[in-house]
C-alpha cells in the first residue's frame, strides 16, 4: 500500500514538474500531420517552475499555407504564452486557460469547393467556439480572411487587453465594400457573468449590427443577441449568415437570437422585402449531421415580385419580350444546393399584391415540409376574390435525381368570372377547375412542359353578351342585330385537357348557351402555351343567317388570336348562307349539352 501511494506520489511531482519544453518536436509533428504541411517552432520552454496548470511559451511559430490557398504563411507567430490545466491532457483534451499573444498573422482561406485551410485535410468543416478561457490578451496581431465560396473577404486588426476586445477592418462581401468592427468587454481581465458585445458590418449596399452576450467570454456556443440589417439584396446578408437565401429586393429586419449549441432560436423576426412585410420565429438545431428548421412566417401583404433581385427581374423581362407571356411562372425548384436541410415552416400571407398589375390572388396560407430534398406544401390554400384554390405542391429531388420531379394537384371552387382580374362584368358564371400535372425540370416551366396529367375548366350559370352567343353559333345574322345590352344564358364551358408529356388535347371543348352551341378540338403545349384550336358551332332553333364553316384559335394562353378564315367570310359563301336561310337548308340546330355530366367529366 506505501508502495503504491509513493508511486502515486511520485507521477503527482513528474507531472507538476513536467518540462514541456522538451515535447517541441513532438508538438510541431502532431500540427504538421494536423493541418497536413510544415510547421516550425523556434523555441517552447515552460516559464512556472512546478504546479498543475503549467505556462508555456513559444516563439517564432510558422504553418505554410496550404498549396491551393495561395502563397504566403497560413500562420505566424511572434510569441505566445498559454497556461492550461493537465489533467484534460490525459484524456487526450487541451483546454487553454490564459492565452497572450504577441505578433500574430492569420491567414485564413476558403475556397469555391468548401475547402478550408483551417481544417484537417479530409475532415468536413465543423463549427462552434465553445471554451473555458480565463483570460485573453491579444497585440500587434493581423488577421486576414478570403472565402471564394461566399464571395467575400475581410482584413483586420485584432487587441485584446484590459481595455476590451477590439478588432477593426475592412473587406468586401460579394463585391460590395464594406468595413468592419468587434468590441467587446476585456477578456484579458473578465469579470464573472456575461461578457457583452457588438459587431458591426457597414457598407453602401450592406448594414449589419449585433449587440449582445455570450454566457462566458467568447464562448459562441452560449451566446444572445440582437440583429438588425438593412441590404440591397438578401444575398448580401446571406453571404454573412450562410442561410442559402435568393436575390431580393432590397431588405430591412430585425430579430432577437439565441444560441445555444447546437439550435438557434429566432424570434421576433420582422421587417420588409421590398414593399413587402414579413414578421415570425424559426428554430434552425442540428441533429445528425443535418440542419433542421421549424417556424412560422406571416406576411400582412406581399408581392412575389420582391423575391427576385432586380438582376433576375430583368432577366425575367428579357425572357418574356423574346418569348412573349407566360401564365405559367418560371420559378426555379431544383432543390440539388439543400441536401442538408429539413423542417417545416408555417406560411400565412394575408394579402397578395402586384405593383406589375393587378392579380386575382388575395391571399395564401401553407405549409412547406422538407425532407431529404423533398419539399412538400401542403395544405395549400390560395384565396381568390370570391374562391379558393386548395391542394398540395411537392418537389421531389431524392435520390441525387439530376432534375426534380413537380407534382400539383389543386382544385379552384367557389369563386366567379366576375372575380377575375380584367373581367368587365359583359361575362358572368360560377368558375370550378383543377391542375392535376407530374413532370420533371428545373423550373415549373418546365416540369410543366414535361407532364402528365390533367386540367379542367368548367363555366356554369352564367350570361354573356347576345351578339357573343350567336357568334358561337356562327349566326352572322343575329350576332349584327342583338343589341348592345341584350343578353343570352351560359350554360356551362367545359374544358378537359387531358396532358401528356407537356401537350394537352381537347377532350371536350364544348361552350353551351341559350342560343347556340360551340365544340373545339386541338391542342394546348407547353412550356410555350400556344394554343391550336378548331371551332365550329350551331344555334339552337331558327338562325337568320347561318355561316357555314370552321374558326380557329392560335397564338398562346396569355394572347389567343381567334382567326375565321377568308373563305368563311368570303362574299360567295355570304350569297350561300342567304340562300339557305331563304329555303330553310340551313342544317341541323342544337340541343342542349349534358353540362353536368361534361362538368363531371372534366372535374373528375
Amino acid at each position: 500500500m506505501a508502495i503504491a501511494g509513493a508511486i502515486s506520489l511520485v507521477a503527482l511531482l513528474v507531472i507538476a514538474a513536467f518540462p514541456f519544453g522538451m515535447l517541441k518536436g513532438v508538438v510541431a509533428d502532431r500540427l504538421s500531420k494536423r493541418f497536413g504541411r510544415p510547421v516550425t517552432i523556434a523555441a517552447m520552454t515552460r516559464t512556472d517552475g512546478f504546479g498543475f496548470t503549467p505556462t508555456i511559451a513559444v516563439r517564432g511559430v510558422r504553418i505554410a499555407q496550404a498549396d491551393w490557398a495561395g502563397g504566403g504563411d497560413f500562420l505566424r507567430l511572434r510569441e505566445a504564452r498559454v497556461s492550461f490545466p493537465v489533467w484534460p491532457l490525459l484524456t487526450g483534451t487541451f483546454k487553454p486557460r490564459d492565452i497572450v499573444v504577441d505578433g500574430l498573422q492569420l491567414a485564413l482561406v476558403r475556397a469555391a469547393d468548401g475547402r478550408t485551410n483551417w481544417s484537417r485535410p479530409g475532415d468536413p468543416e465543423r463549427g462552434g467556439s465553445s471554451n473555458d478561457l480565463k483570460g485573453l490578451t491579444v497585440s500587434d496581431s493581423i488577421i486576414a480572411y478570403r472565402d471564394d465560396k461566399r464571395q467575400r473577404s475581410v482584413r483586420v486588426a485584432f487587441a485584446s487587453d484590459a481595455q476590451g476586445l477590439r478588432a477593426k477592418g475592412s473587406g468586401t462581401i460579394r463585391g460590395t465594400p464594406v468595413r468592419i468592427a468587434l468590441t467587446g468587454a476585456s477578456v484579458a481581465q473578465p469579470v464573472a457573468g456575461p461578457w457583452a458585445f457588438t459587431a458591426t458590418i457597414d457598407g453602401a449596399a450592406l448594414h449589419m449590427r449585433a449587440t449582445g452576450t455570450t454566457d462566458r467570454p467568447l464562448d459562441t456556443d452560449a451566446m444572445t443577441l440582437d440583429v438588425a440589417a438593412r441590404a440591397a439584396d438578401l444575398r448580401l446578408i446571406d453571404a454573412v449568415i450562410e442561410a442559402g437565401l435568393f436575390g431580393t429586393q432590397p431588405v430591412a429586419l430585425t430579430a432577437h437570437v439565441r444560441h445555444a449549441a447546437p439550435r438557434w432560436i429566432v424570434t421576433g423576426l420582422k421587417g420588409t422585402i421590398g414593399r413587402s412585410d414579413i414578421a415570425g420565429h424559426v428554430t434552425v438545431d442540428k441533429q445528425d449531421g443535418r440542419t433542421k428548421l421549424d417556424g412560422a412566417v406571416t406576411a400582412r401583404r406581399f408581392d412575389f415580385d420582391d423575391l427576385s433581385s432586380d438582376e433576375g427581374l430583368a432577366k425575367g423581362a428579357a425572357l418574356e419580350r423574346a418569348i412573349g407571356p407566360r401564365l405559367v411562372p418560371n420559378t426555379r425548384i431544383n432543390l440539388a444546393n439543400i441536401d442538408r436541410t429539413d423542417g417545416r415552416i408555417a406560411v400565412h400571407v394575408a394579402r397578395v399584391f402586384s405593383h406589375g398589375g393587378g392579380t386575382s390572388v388575395t391571399g395564401i396560407d401553407g405549409v412547406l415540409a422538407l425532407d431529404h430534398q423533398r419539399l412538400r406544401v401542403a395544405p395549400l390554400t390560395v384565396r381568390l376574390a370570391g374562391g379558393t384554390a386548395r391542394g398540395s405542391v411537392t418537389v421531389d429531388q431524392r435520390g441525387g435525381a439530376k432534375t426534380p420531379m413537380l407534382a400539383v394537384d389543386l382544385r379552384l371552387v367557389g369563386t366567379r368570372v366576375e372575380a377575375f382580374d380584367g373581367a368587365a362584368g359583359a361575362f358572368t358564371g360560377r368558375v370550378e377547375a383543377l391542375a392535376r400535372l407530374r413532370g420533371r425540370g428545373d423550373t415549373i416551366r418546365a416540369a410543366v412542359g414535361r407532364s402528365d396529367g390533367k386540367i379542367g375548366l368548367t363555366i356554369r350559370d352564367g350570361s354573356l353578351p347576345a351578339r357573343y352567343a350567336a357568334a358561337l353559333g356562327f349566326d352572322a345574322g343575329r350576332a349584327l342585330l342583338a343589341g348592345g345590352g341584350d343578353s343570352a344564358r351560359l350554360r356551362c364551358l367545359v374544358l378537359a385537357l387531358p396532358v401528356r408529356g407537356g401537350r394537352g388535347s381537347a377532350a371536350p371543348l364544348v361552350v353551351d348557351t341559350s342560343a347556340s352551341q360551340l365544340h373545339g378540338a386541338g391542342t394546348v403545349r407547353f412550356p410555350d402555351e400556344r394554343i391550336d384550336l378548331r371551332l365550329t358551332g350551331a344555334p339552337k332553333g331558327h338562325s337568320l343567317l347561318r355561316l357555314p364553316g370552321s374558326a380557329f384559335v392560335t397564338g398562346s394562353l396569355s394572347d389567343p388570336r381567334l382567326t375565321v378564315p377568308a373563305e368563311v367570310k368570303s362574299a360567295g359563301n355570304i350569297f350561300k348562307a342567304i340562300g339557305r336561310a331563304i329555303t330553310g337548308r340551313q342544317g341541323p340546330s342544337a340541343v342542349d349539352a349534358d353540362c353536368g355530366g361534361l362538368v363531371a367529366r372534366a372535374l373528375r
